[in-house]
């Protein structure tokens, strides 16, 4: 029986926060518009650029004022996190009347796996892509590009390295040839998985395309970095098994946050106070999914990220797996001033990982962990029925303090 050839394609929203901005404001769809997390703060990064702010060079990623200096006609707006978060679900929506298996991969990318049902619909890859796109554009307003190939690793790439560039926003990846011919001759640093600090070892190596990544015998690449030498030999040739699982966003396996402070915090006092909101934040979300964790992280970074001279990024072992604040907010504390320099810091990460479920635990003959927890789970009650800021610890009330502040935001940025 011959095998059938999968037919997976990655769906990515073009510029979608910008999009949804100029889906909802059509006298501005001619204009530059680029979403910024707080458009009244000069230093603020740009989340997101329509195409015509990308023709004057803006980027994701830098600042505001540096976005104006080469656009003064900018529009930047606030984020809603919330309506961006419901279109991303109205859109697997519509995917999901076509396939049962989508896979959100971000809040603007998903893989959706068309084999079992393109026959439903009457017509070639490429066409039901049409249509899909057509409806969305319809029901949304955004414009949404389609990489098509046998796999994701091959779906992510005819869309991120061709379908992009495409007037249509679609590409299929049909042979082998077509493989060698759009992807190999790519710079390395375009391939996904690769980031700057893993281009420059390969370019130590002479790699400098994904084409001679490919043709790097597999040996070398395990020598040098194990399992991860063979995951990036297996994408540079597009091989790759996982399947599209519907199920796959649901697997957690850590609950993590990151905060950028609104100005340098140097006082000790200043920095815990953040810490113990993080912790509050992260024992809260991992309760709510009734899971415990017993790997803790916690980094930090000055002005200039994730610096060796101002930075660190330390994790250790709980003793027995916790979802209790009292216990994380003891654990980072003690995590991160191991590893502070004293330096100024500007942002501050925390994640719980080795999650498990909640419902067994070691209890102890030492602690009263059923004390913490008990008012952990008053503190949630409370929230649940009257809002995140209807309770909060005395230290969220400082200058320091950001719970109130968090509250009102999804991921960082405004509602």
């Amino acid at each position: 029986m011959p095998v059938t050839t999968r037919i997976v394609m990655l769906v990515d929203m073009e510029s979608f926060y910008a999009g949804v901005e100029k889906a909802r404001r059509p006298d501005v769809r001619e204009q530059p518009l680029a979403v910024a997390g707080d458009p009244s703060i000069p230093s603020s990064a740009v989340l997101a650029a329509c195409p015509i702010a990308k023709r004057h060079g803006i980027r994701t990623g830098e600042r505001l004022s540096s976005a104006l200096a080469k656009c003064p006609q900018l529009i930047a707006v606030r984020p809603r996190m919330g309506e961006y978060i419901e279109i991303s679900a109205q859109i697997a929506g519509i995917l999901e009347a076509y396939t049962d298996l989508v896979e959100p991969y971000s809040i603007d990318e998903m893989f959706a796996d068309f084999t079992g049902s393109l026959h439903l619909y009457g017509g070639s890859e490429e066409e039901l892509a049409r249509l899909i796109q057509a409806r969305i554009a319809v029901e949304t307003g955004v414009r949404a590009r389609f990489g098509i190939g046998a796999n994701k690793v091959r779906a992510k790439l005819a869309c991120d390295l061709v379908a992009k560039k495409t007037e249509s926003g679609i590409f299929h990846l049909h042979r082998q040839e077509d493989w060698e011919y759009r992807i190999w001759p790519e710079p390395i640093r375009r391939m996904w998985g690769v980031g700057s600090r893993m281009e420059r070892n390969l370019h130590a190596l002479r790699i400098l395309t994904i084409g001679e990544l490919a043709r790097m015998p597999l040996g070398k690449l395990q020598a040098r970095w194990g399992v991860n030498g063979e995951v990036l030999w297996r994408v540079a040739n597009g091989i790759d098994d996982s399947p599209v699982s519907p199920w796959a966003a649901r697997e957690q396996k850590e609950v993590g946050t990151t905060i950028t402070l609104p100005r340098p915090y140097a006082q000790r006092i200043e920095i815990e106070a953040v810490l113990l909101d993080l912790c509050t934040e992260i024992g809260r979300r991992v309760r709510r999914m009734r899971m415990m964790g017993d790997i803790l992280t916690v980094g930090a970074g000055g002005e200039g990220g994730y610096r060796k001279s101002t930075g660190f990024h330390r994790r250790t072992r709980l003793d027995d797996p916790s979802d209790i604040t009292a216990e994380l907010y003891e654990v980072s504390r003690r995590i991160f001033h191991e590893g502070w320099d004293g330096s100024p810091v500007k942002r501050i990460s925390l994640s719980l990982s080795g999650l498990c479920a909640a419902e067994v635990y070691q209890p102890s003959l030492f602690e009263n962990r059923e004390r913490n927890r008990a008012i952990d789970r008053a503190m949630d009650e409370i929230k649940d029925r009257f809002g995140e800021t209807a309770i909060v610890r005395g230290s969220s009330f400082t200058d320091a303090g950001r719970a109130r502040d968090r509250a009102e935001k999804i991921g960082g940025h405004y509602k």
